[in-house]
């Protein structure tokens, strides 16, 4: 009988024990309501010293941290979230970021909320308004105006993740990755009227690894701009529109610019954008470049240039002494674009004279203008073309 109790005390101290040894080994996340940091939901209250005062705690822990921001509006002014952090940090947001009336309030840093050297980070859900009438109005006038502020930006930031988040009437730019590594933008809702000036939706440059999916794109700018010193960016099912497409450029404005490279958009939807797929360079010389991107499974719906390579950008002709551009494209491919023009030239392929276009594959594309098929111009291209072809190649 008592080695019956000894052997049953025995089992239960060892399962005490594992469970103590399992609670030991789990990683625990501390949590910051920005709320009692003393952030006020009125929409009214400067709450940016509160959103500080949280992120340096967040930032400085010993394990992984989380930011919570819950429902309700906090106004902020510019806001930078520096690392570099001890651990990885959540920024969790239910509630709404709201930018001051006054948007002179934002000066010219060209930012409004800006991470800034920091490792292994999660931005997710909420909103961000950047209340960036005032600003276009200001732009519209001819008046002196900042410099506009970008809604989120994100310099030095490597494994990132973006999620959830939808950003209405930023002055500017909504999303900016710079000089990033490991970065996922997925889920974004990005929005700003038609006429908005300068409101590209993500803005990509100097960046390594970078992928965005499933993210709805309505803009008065690019809904993806790319710059150089692009690498390995990979872009799927979003829908753009209205805006100016998905543009690799404009690139080539200095001579010493680095390339972009390895490129895929693929499963994307245009609906009534200004472009669809475009490549803009500089008429200037340049030592940059444009190589192996794939621009796949697209449709388009009355967009005004489906697909166009330009290598003439040259506003109001200033600045391009020989108007020819000195940036490199090569092994471009379209396959399988099908949909609608709203012009009745679709393809437009206006490469430089000094450094023509290479290795330009062509297939399986499908684009009619008023239901009849649309035409294509081609300059200094070469390359191949195959399968179903509306309208007829001019490679």
């Amino acid at each position: 009988m008592i080695c019956v109790v000894e052997t049953k005390f025995l089992v239960i101290s060892c399962i005490l024990c594992s469970v103590l040894l399992g609670f030991s080994n789990a990683v625990v996340t501390s949590r910051y309501n920005v709320v009692k940091f003393g952030a006020k939901a009125d929409g009214k209250t400067d709450s940016t010293e509160p959103f500080m005062k949280a992120w340096e705690s967040a930032c400085g822990n010993l394990s992984p941290a989380t930011i919570y921001v819950p429902k309700g509006r906090y106004l902020l002014r510019n806001t930078n979230f520096r690392g570099p952090c001890k651990r990885k940090v959540t920024f969790l947001i239910d509630g709404t970021l709201v930018a001051p009336e006054d948007y002179t309030a934002l000066g010219n840093s060209g930012f409004w909320i800006l991470f800034n050297h920091v490792e292994n980070l999660v931005v997710s859900g909420g909103k961000l308004d950047g209340k960036g009438a005032a600003f276009w109005n200001c732009r519209r006038s001819g008046k002196s105006c900042p410099a506009g502020a970008r809604s989120m930006t994100f310099n030095w930031v490597n494994n990132l993740v973006v999620s959830g988040i939808t950003s209405v009437n930023s002055q500017v730019s909504h999303l900016v990755i710079n000089t990033c590594k490991n970065v996922v933008v997925k889920n974004v809702r990005l929005i700003a009227p038609e006429q908005s000036p300068n409101t590209d939706g993500i803005h990509v440059e100097r960046s390594t690894g970078v992928t965005i999916t499933g993210s709805t794109l309505q803009t008065g700018d690019d809904c993806i701009s790319i710059g150089d010193a692009t690498y390995n960016l990979f872009i799927s099912n979003i829908k753009c529109g209205p805006g100016h497409g998905v543009s690799i450029g404009s690139l080539g404005q200095k001579v010493d610019e680095k390339g972009v490279e390895n490129v895929t958009l693929t499963n994307a939807i245009f609906s009534g954008s200004d472009n669809g797929v475009r490549i803009k360079t500089w008429a200037r010389p340049s030592n940059g470049f444009v190589r192996n991107v794939l621009f796949q499974n697209i449709v388009m719906d009355k967009v005004e240039n489906p697909i166009i390579i330009d290598q003439n950008y040259c506003p109001n002709n200033q600045g391009c002494p020989s108007q020819t551009s000195g940036i490199k494209i090569s092994e471009i491919t379209y396959l399988n674009i099908n949909g609608s023009s709203a012009t009745p030239e679709a393809v437009t392929f206006d490469c430089s004279p000094s450094n023509p276009c290479r290795g330009i594959k062509f297939q399986d594309i499908n684009l009619t203008y008023k239901n009849i098929a649309a035409t294509s111009s081609c300059k200094n291209i070469e390359g191949t073309s195959s399968g179903t072809l509306v309208p007829e190649s001019c490679i």
